[in-house]
């Protein structure tokens, strides 16, 4: 992997990781679904006119602006309103594994045993801080193992998917995912709007933190490199957001930070490394051309 791209990952992986910190401002004055379709809303106002989509493309789209869009994204946000940032950011890492493991199935990539170890070592360190006091139920835990699947197929649809613009993939996910969010929010949910007037700077914080540095800049990035290099060559630095996330958390909102998180996150580390540095030589460029505008 060229240099120039080893820090454009870790760019995004801090990008998303202090996302979590923006979304638990913004869940202190907007409910959840509705703070993923305000998200949804400033994407789109901002992309969309700007990028245009052909018949082929328009099926993928639509596929993941409910896998992404809604799955992923409202979930997450649900999820993250019942615990704290880095506990809520390390289970939804699940995704991590399962985009592996599903890679490995589905577009017959391969992994080495000791990737598998890897992954292993880290999966550890996601069960040792899901089973900290921060998850306060069962049903918590399954939103967002719910929202960790989401991800994962989502990497899958945009591997096969054809050729898309990265800025381009963005604005229409966020365009086809305002529909059923908004449906979600309108059914579930009640006091939107006087949220939104009443709203001081965390929810308003939330919404364009959320919508400009996570999806347009740190997701148009992550579509790219997963069009340029294997998806278990990238995936596991992805392991690092939820690590990053309980540091923040803990210098951000005050979270505490107790043996499972100490314990888990040091498995996660560990498990990243092992996975990374066997990864290092498996690149896609044949397999995989460079992405071009339509």
């Amino acid at each position: 992997m060229a240099t120039r791209h080893f820090f454009l990952i870790l760019l995004v992986v801090s990008l998303w990781a202090f996302n979590n910190i923006a979304v638990k401002w913004g869940l202190y004055e907007l409910p959840p679904l509705f703070l993923t379709w305000m998200r949804f809303v400033v994407v789109a106002l901002l992309l969309v006119p700007f990028c245009r989509i052909n018949r082929q493309q328009l099926p993928w789209l639509l596929l993941l602006g409910f896998t992404f869009g809604f799955l992923h994204f409202s979930l997450l946000f649900v999820g993250m309103r019942y615990t704290d940032a880095g506990t809520g950011a390390i289970v939804v890492q699940l995704g991590t594994p399962i985009a592996m493991l599903l890679a490995m199935v589905v577009l017959k990539e391969k992994l080495r045993p000791i990737q598998l170890f890897g992954i292993m070592v880290s999966l550890s360190g996601v069960v040792v801080l899901a089973g900290s006091p921060t998850i306060p139920a069962w049903w918590v835990l399954l939103i967002l193992i719910c929202s960790a699947t989401g991800w994962a197929i989502s990497n899958l649809i945009v591997k096969k998917s054809p050729p898309i613009p990265p800025l381009t993939m963005t604005g229409w996910i966020a365009l086809f995912a305002l529909p059923v969010v908004g449906l979600a929010s309108l059914t579930l949910e009640s006091e939107q709007l006087g949220a939104l007037r009443h709203a001081g700077w965390h929810g308003w914080f939330g919404i364009f933190y959320s919508a400009i540095a996570s999806s347009i800049v740190a997701y148009t990035l992550w579509y790219w490199l997963l069009k340029k290099y294997n998806v278990n060559l990238i995936m596991p630095y992805s392991l690092l957001t939820p690590v990053l996330s309980v540091i923040m958390g803990i210098l951000f909102l005050g979270d505490s930070l107790n043996s499972f998180k100490i314990l888990g996150a040091a498995l996660v580390v560990l498990g990243t490394a092992i996975a990374v540095v066997n990864l290092r030589n498996l690149r896609m460029h044949a397999r995989f051309p460079r992405l071009r505008r339509r």
